[in-house]
C-alpha cells in the first residue's frame, strides 16, 4: 500500500512538471502566443529551471533544446524513483529509451488536450485570449488533413480524422512501453 501511495505522487509531481516543460517546448516551437493565461502560467511554471539550463544547453534549429532536456531528465528520474519503490531494476538504456517514448506519448496527450479545447473553444468563445494558442498549437498537424478532407456540409471534421489518428498511434506506443519496461510503471 505504500509503495502504490508513493507511486501516485511521484505520478504527480513528475507529469506535473513534464508536461509543463512539453508545453513550453511545444508552444515554443510552433510559435504559440505566449501573452494570455496558459502561456504565462508555463512560463512562471517552468522558468525557475528553465533559465539556468539555458545557459548551459544552447537552442538548435529553432528548439529550445533545454526544455527538452529537462523534460526527458525529469521523466527518466521519475521512471528510476517508480522503479526503486516498486523494487525493480531497469537496465540505463531501456530507462533513457521509455523516458523518450513518454515524452512522445505526453507529447500526443498534450495535441489530443488541445484538439478538444479549440473544438470547444469554436463552438462557445471562437475570439477568446485562448483560441490563437490552441490554434497554433494544432494549425500545422491539421493542415494535411485540411488538404485531403474537405468540410461536411460546412463543418471541418479534420480534428475528429486527428484524433483517430493519434489514438490509433497510442496503441503500439503502449505495446513498445511495456516490452521496454518488462513491467506497468
Amino acid at each position: 500500500m505504500l509503495a502504490d501511495i508513493l507511486s501516485y505522487l511521484i505520478r504527480v509531481a513528475a507529469d506535473f512538471l513534464v508536461y509543463l516543460l512539453l508545453a513550453r517546448f511545444h508552444m515554443q516551437w510552433l510559435r504559440a502566443p505566449f501573452r494570455n493565461p496558459v502561456g504565462e502560467f508555463v512560463i512562471a511554471a517552468t522558468n525557475w529551471i528553465v533559465a539556468p539550463a539555458r545557459r548551459v544547453v544552447p537552442a538548435a534549429a529553432g528548439l529550445d533544446l533545454a526544455t527538452l532536456l529537462l523534460a526527458w531528465l525529469g521523466q527518466a528520474l521519475a521512471l528510476a524513483a517508480l522503479a526503486a519503490v516498486r523494487a525493480t531494476t531497469l537496465e540505463p538504456a531501456a530507462l533513457a529509451l521509455l523516458a523518450a517514448l513518454d515524452l512522445l506519448r505526453y507529447s500526443l496527450h498534450i495535441l489530443v488536450f488541445a484538439l478538444i479545447v479549440q473544438a470547444l473553444l469554436s463552438w462557445t468563445s471562437p475570439y477568446s485570449p485562448l483560441a490563437p494558442l490552441f490554434d497554433a498549437l494544432t494549425r500545422r498537424f491539421l493542415a494535411p488533413i485540411r488538404r485531403v478532407v474537405p468540410p461536411l456540409g460546412g463543418v471541418d471534421v479534420s480534428p475528429l480524422v486527428l484524433l483517430v489518428v493519434l489514438q490509433v498511434l497510442f496503441i503500439p506506443l503502449a505495446h513498445l512501453r511495456v516490452s521496454l519496461a518488462g513491467i506497468a510503471l
